[in-house]
């Protein structure tokens, strides 16, 4: 007799694929801002803590500019936020042109609050053969212009 336990029995699908793409040698990347003390670095590579924030508050954009195309089946961004409830949306696009055309990904919204939920990880399974450039568009909140976005990881399998 075989035997399985019911309940969330999904794969961690980033944990099963191969080690994430080393983003220091194979891609630049543009930001709209950062804090000096949270910079884009410490949510890109490994090795690093406390994530990016942004230097100025409102919309951000992390770009990833690929040296050579990149096959990309995953893509895991990890926010965090204890401090203030705020409804944050972002947007994943990926170019395969070089930027002349875009396709998104996701768009996705969440609600950070103190009191319960201030974490929130997803991974983007995809199968891209070729990705050039990927964007990352934050809203940290789409009722408060004045919010800063943050990113805590992101990692490209």
């Amino acid at each position: 007799m075989q035997k399985r336990i019911i309940g969330d029995s999904r794969p961690n699908k980033a944990s099963s694929m191969t080690e994430p793409l080393n983003l220091e040698a194979l891609a630049d990347v543009e930001v709209s801002s950062e804090a000096k003390e949270h910079t884009i670095e410490a949510a890109l590579l490994p090795g690093f803590s406390g994530g990016w924030r942004a230097g100025m508050p409102g919309p951000q954009v992390i770009r990833l500019l690929f040296k050579q195309a990149q096959p990309v089946q995953c893509i895991q961004l990890d926010f965090l936020e204890s401090a203030i409830a705020r409804t944050q949306e972002y947007v994943l696009h990926i170019s395969a042109d070089s930027g002349q055309s875009f396709r998104e990904i996701v768009r996705q919204q969440w609600h950070f609050n103190p009191q319960g939920c201030t974490a929130e990880s997803e991974q983007h399974v995809v199968d891209l053969p070729a990705v050039s450039i990927i964007e990352l568009h934050i809203t940290p909140d789409i009722n408060n212009s004045s919010a800063f976005a943050s990113l805590e990881t992101m990692r490209v399998f």
